[in-house]
């Protein structure tokens, strides 16, 4: 009985306590079924439960308001409901009105993508409730508009990553309101935000200086008043610039100026040609990933550049539709560049 009775004690807690980590949740929850054993053994580990992972599940607004009542739910660090089904803003107003000041103040990450039916209000109260939020993803919610993202900054100050692709209801008064709330912003997505101008975009480059990602993805009437001043970014190390078709070489060499860049998609950048990925591959010696996908304007001699200063650190390099770069067979480029591996970004 002693040694039956060491197992269920010691045993069981340290195994699923060394196991838990690499389940998936929804697996977690059927193990929790399996046996009093299982169920105090994985209650035991306090780190299981600060993750809440309910991207693609039905009726995720119940399951949210179920799951945040539970006491083990306490001290919740992330909650994803990418793609989540049947969540509403009606969830996250109750979600606030059910709360006391001290719940969910330990979320840091949350994940909305994908979720259509929340809107301004929604963001309102679920971010009420998260004064120490450091990560909101809301991708492709066009019910989003700048009275979200008012509130957001005015509820949640800690925010260092935001991914806002998708959401074209934005303007630039979101711009605005984010870089003169979030100096120490670092990851910024807006992707396919079409109401974005130079002018909120500039704000964002002048004040956000701890910038590391930057996601400018088919923002096609952005201009190089804009682009210039992305070289005051000290600390950027992905730019994808897909679609920008007004960049031009004066613009890509002050970008040129980010000397930690490792990943650059220049894909579809018609105006760019030689002189400005030269000015790339001289000022950007770290360069992993390069895609140059689709511009016409660049020739053999790009390449010899990059060859120059970026041969022992370029592991992708995407130059498929440059009918101008004549060697650009896989073995050519590898005479060239020996350490890639891929040789298509863009598809």
């Amino acid at each position: 009985m002693a040694a039956g009775g060491d197992w269920e004690r010691e045993t069981v807690p340290r195994v699923m306590a060394i196991v838990s980590p690499r389940l998936p949740q929804r697996d977690v929850y059927s193990v929790l079924m399996v046996s009093p054993w299982c169920y105090r053994a994985f209650l035991s580990v306090p780190t299981l439960w600060e993750v809440l992972d309910l991207h693609e599940m039905s009726k995720a607004g119940e399951r949210l308001i179920s799951a945040l009542s539970l006491v083990r739910y306490e001290h919740i660090k992330k909650i994803t409901l990418e793609f989540a089904q049947e969540v509403e803003d009606e969830h996250l107003i109750l979600l606030k009105s059910q709360r006391t000041e001290t719940t969910l103040r330990d979320l840091q990450h949350l994940n909305l993508n994908g979720c259509q039916k929340i809107s301004d209000k929604g963001i309102e109260a679920i971010t009420a409730c998260c004064p120490n939020l450091r990560s909101l993803s809301v991708y492709w919610n066009v019910r989003l508009t700048d009275l979200g993202i008012k509130h957001l900054v005015k509820n949640s100050r800690e925010v260092v990553s935001l991914n806002l692709s998708g959401c074209k209801n934005i303007t630039d008064h979101s711009l605005y309101l984010i870089a003169d709330s979030y100096h120490g912003l670092e990851e910024l997505d807006i992707t396919r935000c079409t109401k974005l101008t130079d002018s909120g975009l500039q704000q964002i480059l002048l004040k956000c200086f701890s910038l590391r990602s930057l996601n400018l993805y088919a923002l096609s009437s952005l201009t190089d008043a804009a682009y210039e001043k992305i070289g005051c970014l000290a600390h950027l190390t992905f730019l994808d610039l897909c679609g920008a078709q007004n960049l031009s070489d004066q613009g890509l060499s002050c970008i040129a100026r980010c000397k930690h860049l490792v990943s650059l998609n220049l894909t579809w950048c018609v105006r760019v040609t030689d002189v400005g990925v030269a000015a790339i591959a001289e000022g950007c010696r770290s360069l992993e990933l390069l895609s140059l996908y689709g511009i016409v304007g660049v020739t053999d001699k790009c390449l010899e550049a990059l060859s120059n200063f970026c041969s022992n650190t370029l592991t992708t390099l995407d130059v498929n539709g440059c009918v101008g770069i004549k060697k650009r067979s896989r073995d050519d480029l590898l005479k060239q560049f020996p350490l890639l591996r891929c040789f298509k970004v863009h598809s």
